[in-house]
């Protein structure tokens, strides 16, 4: 969890700044700053530890080596993606690979969310091991909204989502604007018809105005199972209906082909995830990735356009790259 740089007492802060303007921009050792501020080495490691974990510093790690900086090209060339490659070793297992590249997303995405801004997130797996890692960023006039509903037939995802938005709130200092409504609707008419009604109708304006939409994506062979593959929201028949269609994966509970083909699908129609035409008109779209098992649902999203911003380990951006598209 962030460290809430509010609840922090103000000589903490300005001790904790102090230290770390000495370390890392005057390139003191712990001695000499323990020395200068009259306190100890062990104070000030700590010191240095609450200037990281509640955003006083931000670390960044720029790779001499050529493969991390080839890869981000070749996104960039290919699908006009700006692309963070995180470094993992490959034999490291997929639950770990997402934990290394949810802490890099978590901290990164504070560079893309700040004062008066929304940010749209979609539940799941991934997005929710990024909230575990968000650094503290106080913001001002801004909110986090739920761009898919969570409820199925066996619950209301109630907990499940307003846990994950709720880091988002407090990690920013923002509002967070739930949406209760279903995953995915029995009756596309009965979607249409609460589509209608003012208090939803609120909701999907905020969704429209996003600056920022942050989202996994899902995928029916990953190791790390997708929440909406594996959480009771899809019936066999419904498994089966996506097979025959060629579905590689989906963005907020919205499904997609390899080609990036979407429109067509029917059980688009009873979801209450955001169009992809739609979300394609946000100014940014964060998309977070890990593990080789999906490659074939982030090539399909890469074709949809509907990333901006791609935060990836480095195996799965090499196996994405070097396989035949």
């Amino acid at each position: 969890m962030p460290t809430d740089l509010s609840a922090a007492s103000d000589t903490r802060v300005r001790d904790a700044l102090h230290a770390a303007q000495l370390y890392y921009m005057q390139d003191l050792t712990m001695d000499a700053i323990a020395v200068e501020l009259r306190t100890s080495r062990s104070s000030v490691s700590r010191l240095l530890s609450f200037a990281r974990a509640s955003g006083l510093v931000d670390i960044r790690v720029r790779s001499p080596l050529a493969a991390p900086d080839q890869l981000e090209e070749e996104f960039l060339r290919r699908y006009s993606v700006s692309a963070q490659i995180v470094p993992v070793p490959d034999q490291m297992s997929d639950v770990d690979r997402l934990e290394r590249v949810a802490m890099s997303a978590a901290r990164i995405l504070g560079e893309y969310f700040d004062s008066n801004m929304t940010m749209g997130i979609a539940w799941g797996s991934t997005v929710s091991a990024v909230s575990r890692h968000l650094v503290a960023k106080q913001t001002h006039n801004s909110q986090i909204v739920q761009l898919n509903g969570a409820a199925n037939y066996r619950t209301t995802g109630i907990l499940y989502a307003s846990e994950i938005l709720s880091r988002f709130g407090a990690a920013y200092g923002a509002y967070v604007q739930q949406f209760p409504v279903p995953a995915f609707f029995d009756d596309p008419a009965t979607k249409l018809a609460l589509w209608r009604e003012r208090s939803i109708r609120r909701v999907l304006d905020i969704q429209a105005g996003m600056d920022v939409a942050l989202f996994g994506l899902g995928s029916p062979s990953a190791e790390v199972p997708s929440h909406v593959f594996s959480g009771g929201y899809l019936t066999r028949e419904d498994f089966r209906a996506l097979t025959r269609q060629g579905v590689v994966g989906d963005v907020a509970t919205v499904f997609y082909r390899g080609d990036g083909s979407y429109g067509d699908l029917p059980l688009n129609a009873r979801s209450s995830g955001p169009d992809l035409g739609m979300l394609r008109r946000v100014s940014r779209r964060v998309c977070v990735v890990s593990g080789t098992a999906k490659v074939a649902s982030l090539r399909g999203a890469l074709e949809a356009g509907i990333v901006t911003d791609l935060i990836v380990d480095e195996g799965t951006a090499r196996a994405l790259v070097e396989a035949p598209r």
